[in-house]
């Protein structure tokens, strides 16, 4: 969008509009906006807008409009694609969602909630379990991520085996359009089939078709009893065995599969110096398992019959199971540690590939031999969902190169494992979108047809390209 205007002008306008109350705009105050999680990237922007309702949503969005400025919609930046970052922020504000933070309703008998977008997903669950409530939706951000950026990216997490990503927990949805006015589908109905849903189309979108203001969620009862396992298998050949047992077992109880190497006890550890390992660490490959239930059912004698079981066929080698909830919590700790050990480590590639369950291991066995031949020098770390099949493979460069040749070293690590996983017909993003980060990956890879569709849905909502442009697809491709 062009834009005749000097940023003061702007800034000017949209403080006459919109409120001093509303707008920051002084640079120290903006660059945690403008930043994103990791500290990778630092951008800018005209101003950002601190909204505290729908109708303010509205009013930001024409002002916007009329100005011609485009929105950057912001949740917690916790975003690891650069969705909610800037890329021409001469043109661009940030829109965030911080301050729509109220619970709206919770109803137990429905099994729902109404939140608004600015929610912190660990409070929203705080609040459903206050209530004898349960939102299964877990990420390691979920005490800084907000559920409309939950929404917006549907974010995966450690649950999804159990209850889907988070298109499959969402109700309902309020979102605002470019032009200003209000979708509104807060229905909390199970059951609704009175044509095209429209809500599905915002899931996912990362703000490029509007703004998420609040969402109807799922709740189950909350699951009081818990049983969690850390074992030690001898290769993730036997890790898949294990989940077939467990899938056949335990059935839906299962809510968690984690499959982690042994470099997670380092690199955890490196961030939490204090962590007690809870295990040897000299097992080729390793699985976090959880079961959980409510009510009458046992799954702490589910856990010990289940590992007796696959114990005595020789399937685990090792094992710790916890004995209450802060051992539980210690054993999570390590599996939520070791990405900030990576973190600590420097600039590094961070994947989010999903490819079919009988195929992660020879797609992980070929990926890493790839970077190992391409980028030697590097080390692989592979770990992720089993159960949904999404493996984040993360290549660390060595410490004390150049940023030119760290760059260089990520970016053939990249190229070499994409390869190996469009041999594998696998998806570039399992659960953390698309954003400006991935944009050329995905657009490389996009059928004409789908190419198409997007384009179309685009410009029927967006035409005039006001939400979070660069976001997911080149806007030249749409023009």
């Amino acid at each position: 969008m062009h834009n005749p205007h000097t940023t003061a002008d702007l800034q000017v306008a949209l403080r006459a509009r919109l409120g001093d109350a509303a707008i920051l705009t002084e640079a120290a105050a903006m660059l945690p906006y403008c930043r994103d999680w990791h500290g990778d990237v630092t951008s800018n922007a005209i101003a950002v807008l601190r909204p505290r309702s729908t109708a303010e949503v509205c009013d930001a969005v024409r002002a916007c409009r009329e100005l011609g400025l485009s929105i950057i919609p912001q949740g917690g930046n916790t975003g690891l694609v650069l969705g909610a970052i800037p890329d021409r922020p001469e043109s661009q504000v940030i829109l965030s969602l911080e301050r729509l933070k109220a619970v709206r309703s919770l109803d137990p008998d429905d099994f729902s909630m109404v939140v608004e977008a600015g929610c912190i997903l660990a409070e929203i669950k705080e609040v459903a379990a206050s209530k004898g409530m349960f939102f299964p939706l877990a990420l390691g951000a979920q005490g800084s991520c907000r559920i409309g950026g939950n929404v917006s990216t549907n974010a995966g997490g450690i649950n999804v085996l159990r209850y889907g990503m988070t298109r499959e927990l969402v109700l309902g949805l309020e979102v605002v359009l470019p032009d200003g006015t209000v979708f509104d589908a807060l229905s909390t109905l199970r059951k609704d089939n009175r044509g095209v849903d429209l809500k599905q189309l915002f899931i996912g979108a990362e703000g490029t078709l509007g703004i998420v203001t609040a969402v109807a969620l799922k709740l189950t009862p909350f699951p009081d009893r818990v049983a969690t396992a850390l074992l030690g298998l001898n290769s993730l050949e036997d890790v898949m065995r294990l989940y077939r047992r467990a899938r056949r077992d335990c059935c839906d109880l299962m809510s968690a599969f984690e499959f982690m190497p042994p470099i997670a006890f380092t690199l955890a550890r490196e961030a939490m110096p204090d962590l007690a390992m809870p295990i040897g660490g000299d097992c080729p490959v390793y699985v976090l398992m959880e079961i959980s239930g409510s009510g009458l059912v046992d799954v702490d004698d589910l856990m010990q019959r289940f590992l007796e079981n696959v114990l005595e066929d020789g399937l685990v080698i090792d094992g710790v199971v916890a004995a209450s909830a802060a051992q539980a919590r210690n054993l999570w700790l390590f599996r939520e540690g070791m990405n900030e050990g990576q973190a600590r480590r420097g600039t590094h590639l961070r994947t989010d590939i999903s490819v079919q369950l009988s195929g992660l291991p020879d797609f992980v066995k070929e990926a890493e031999a790839a970077v190992a031949t391409a980028v030697p020098d590097c080390v692989c770390v592979s770990y992720g969902h089993i159960g949904d099949g999404n493996v984040h493979l993360n290549v660390l460069p060595p410490a004390g190169l150049a940023a030119a040749e760290r760059s260089n070293r990520i970016h053939t690590a990249k190229k070499v494992i994409n390869a190996v996983l469009d041999r594998y017909h696998g998806s570039i993003s399992a659960e953390h979108g698309i954003g400006r980060l991935k944009r050329a990956d995905f657009e490389e890879r996009l059928p004409d047809v789908q190419r198409h569709l997007l384009a179309a849905i685009k410009k029927a909502i967006d035409p005039a390209m006001v939400m979070n442009p660069g976001c997911q697809l080149n806007l030249k491709e749409l023009s």
